[in-house]
């Protein structure tokens, strides 16, 4: 395993080495000149995201789930990207889980020592019955950290597809993968501290694959959310802003269909476009699988 003096996360950024004996002006503009370079190394990367997507959503439409594994900040962007598919995209929670080392309590404080735990990283996957229809997604910007890689061991053993999400290049999580994606952000601004741009090309990449895949798996018409679970009020005139947006109709004339529908937008959506009742347009819907488009070129609109 490589020092860690060795990895480029963990290098001295000679850009900010005086970073302490500036103005806070001058300290910003630093930090914020380092993070410009962020969406840059995540573009470098985007073949494999897309390659990721791809068979992602493969797998969900096969019965299929899809698993954030991480540590400290990693395992924290994971939580945060795998709890907002449900209320986002209507998606059951299982559908998308993320496990972090430590457990819950590791969320809101650090439980460094749970990160060395090979173990504990198969032992997450095994807890939830992982299996060869599944995909694992392991991040770690070290690309070598042990929780994450025990899960990758044990993904790999019984014939799931793996995904690496690492920060330094030619690391073990980086060659062991099926699919690897590496944006290489360099050294931090202030020296190890991978929460920084590290951290953020992982939640920018983490993004760009579960938006991609609940864009593919049907949960996207036009850029609109139509799966959107109505579960506060803000949803609630979110959900009525989608369906006046989709179809061109009244804000009154949507909350009356939607209340058809018991808020489906999806449903709503495409019963006013197709001018179908909710029987008929529900069963061509799940005909096709949920896709709006798809369904509508199937009845010739």
């Amino acid at each position: 395993m490589k020092e860690i003096k060795t990895l480029q996360t963990e290098n001295r950024n000679l850009s900010t080495i005086n970073i302490d004996s500036v103005s806070t002006v001058e300290m910003l503009q630093m930090i914020n000149n380092e993070d410009k370079k962020v969406a840059l190394a995540v573009e470098k990367e985007i073949e494999n995201i897309s390659k990721a997507v791809d068979i992602i959503v493969e797998k969900l439409h096969n019965g299929g789930r899809l698993i954030y594994i991480g540590a400290g900040t990693s395992g924290r962007i994971a939580i945060l990207d795998a709890s907002e598919c449900p209320p986002t995209y209507g998606t059951d929670p299982d559908l998308v889980q993320a496990f972090i080392a430590g457990g819950d309590k590791a969320i809101v404080r650090s439980i460094e020592g749970a990160e060395d735990d090979s173990e504990l990283g198969a032992n997450e996957l095994k807890d939830i019955n992982f299996n060869f229809k599944d995909v694992l997604i392991g991040i770690a910007a070290s690309g070598r950290t042990p929780y994450v890689l025990g899960a990758v061991d044990y993904a790999m053993s019984v014939g799931a597809v793996t995904i690496g999400i690492s920060n330094n290049p030619d690391s073990i999580l980086d060659k062991s993968c099926d699919i690897s994606i590496c944006p290489v952000t360099g050294p931090e601004a202030v020296t190890g501290s991978t929460r920084m741009k590290a951290g953020t090309s992982q939640k920018l990449v983490l993004n760009m694959i579960s938006t991609g895949v609940m864009i593919k798996y049907g949960k996207v018409y036009e850029n609109l959310m139509v799966d959107v679970k109505a579960s506060n009020d803000k949803l609630y005139e979110r959900s009525k802003n989608i369906v006046v947006e989709a179809t061109g109709i009244s804000v009154s004339e949507a909350e009356e269909v939607l209340k058809e529908t018991n808020y489906n937008c999806k449903l709503a959506i495409f019963m006013i476009i197709s001018k179908l009742n909710i029987d008929v347009a529900k069963r061509i819907l799940d005909e096709n699988k949920g896709y709006i488009r798809e369904a509508l070129k199937n009845i010739g609109v």
